[in-house]
């Protein structure tokens, strides 16, 4: 009895010894958002510099879809800290889907920018997936007049297998997908399926399959073969 006592007077007097930093984080990790933003709100009024609390509010902006408010959080982040790919990374993800979301004209002014964030997460961090693939995706979705290279983005998907020979794969996969050369898609997720073995290499033919090539039977077996191999 007596330690039940003790831990009613002693967990309610950590809990309320948390600091806004701890308590947002908790929500943070909770996915309950709002709260979370108001308690770190409160940390970085006292701790402008905080790299953390910076990164889950700009990180909670993007869980909003407010683009433009998560920018500037990153933004300091790089001004904080310049050496760090993964803050570069975020900030381009966050202008580059702001730039998606704005009229032409503006998001013609911020791809530079976007380039340029990814292209600094490689330099610092010469192993990085993500920033790859985000430039793999402009220079396939970018009219040629304003900067878009199919050559570019095949330079990236060759840079991707040899870092990870599956995201190569499905990045190659990606590229002839999105140009309509089905049949070299398939191949090339075919090979992605054989290295990685995983659901994400599966569902990509299976998609292609279905979506593509109008084989919906074919997409069906396919995952039939996953689902029968990956049986618990």
């Amino acid at each position: 009895m007596k330690i039940i006592a003790f831990l009613l007077v002693f967990f309610p007097s950590l809990l309320l010894g948390q600091t806004a930093f701890e308590k947002g984080e908790r929500y943070y990790n909770a996915e309950k958002f709002d709260q979370a933003k108001l308690q770190l709100d409160l940390y970085l009024k006292q701790n402008p510099n905080d790299l953390k609390t910076l990164e889950y509010l700009g990180d909670i902006q993007c869980q909003f879809k407010q683009w433009e408010k998560a920018v500037p959080y990153y933004q300091k982040l790089i001004k904080i800290k310049p050496t760090e790919a993964d803050y570069f990374y975020k900030y381009g993800g966050a202008l580059g889907m702001q730039a998606k979301e704005s009229n032409k004209f503006k998001a013609l002014s911020l791809i530079g920018d976007v380039k340029k964030a990814f292209e600094k997460a490689i330099v610092l961090n010469p192993n990085h997936i993500g920033a790859r693939w985000a430039l793999l995706e402009i220079y396939i979705q970018l009219p040629g007049v304003v900067g878009g290279s199919e050559r570019k983005a095949v330079k990236y998907a060759n840079e991707l297998l040899k870092i990870s020979p599956v995201d190569g794969y499905l990045a190659k996969g990606h590229i002839e997908e999105y140009f309509e050369r089905y049949n070299l898609a398939e191949k090339h997720y075919k090979k992605a399926i054989e290295i990685g073995n995983s659901f994400t290499t599966y569902q990509k033919l299976a998609n292609l399959y279905q979506y593509k090539m109008n084989q919906p039977e074919k997409a069906k077996q396919l995952l039939a073969v996953y689902n029968e191999k990956n049986k618990s």
